[in-house]
């Protein structure tokens, strides 16, 4: 096997990696469990890292970077302050899509892979406060504390991605995005 043919393999295994945990959730899955479902061995998905915790962090930080690629993207050449928040945090919300409730629910109760979506959460909320900025500065934005704005969208986004809005609304992370973004853009602009 040539080192490109190699990782390429390494690669597809990976992304197929991702596909499965975000479609099935992780807490559940042994090595064995994974290593069939992938149709690979487990010294193969030691390549990829050096144990199951490991593994489940790596696909969660590959997930979160193709995440905030997309969402960044999304976003280019968009202007006016309500309609620039409202594709970002749409967008956010779509790029969780992929991700199952028990992904989430996983997640939620795993460390390591809590702190990739927890820091996730932290860039979102200060582009947040960079687009209220933005918009108190071009006079989108009524006068109000960016700073105040932007920590009550952390706030959310925080008990969002901690399930708290799930269990209290019945909202998934993708639908209770799209009402932030509705909330905020209603209630500081004009």
């Amino acid at each position: 096997m040539t080192t490109a043919h190699a990782t390429a393999r390494r690669a597809e295994l990976f992304d197929q990696l991702v596909e499965l945990l975000l479609s099935q959730g992780f807490a559940h899955l042994t090595l064995d469990d994974i290593a069939a479902r992938l149709h690979c061995s487990k010294s193969t998905l030691y390549t990829l890292a050096g144990s199951k915790e490991q593994l489940v962090r790596a696909a969660t930080v590959h997930f979160f970077r193709g995440a905030t690629d997309r969402v960044e993207a999304s976003i280019k050449g968009i202007e006016g302050f309500a309609d620039r928040l409202t594709a970002y945090l749409s967008a956010v919300g779509v790029a969780l899509e992929p991700a199952s409730r028990q992904f989430m629910d996983d997640l939620a109760a795993f460390a390591p892979a809590r702190e990739v979506y927890e820091q996730n959460t932290a860039f979102a909320a200060k582009r947040v406060q960079e687009f209220i900025d933005d918009g108190a500065t071009s006079g989108e934005v009524r006068s109000v504390h960016a700073a105040f704005v932007a920590d009550v969208a952390a706030s959310t986004m925080a008990r969002i991605q901690s399930r708290e809005v799930s269990e209290r609304t019945g909202l998934d992370d993708s639908q209770a995005y799209a009402e932030l973004a509705a909330l905020l853009t209603t209630g500081i602009t004009g």
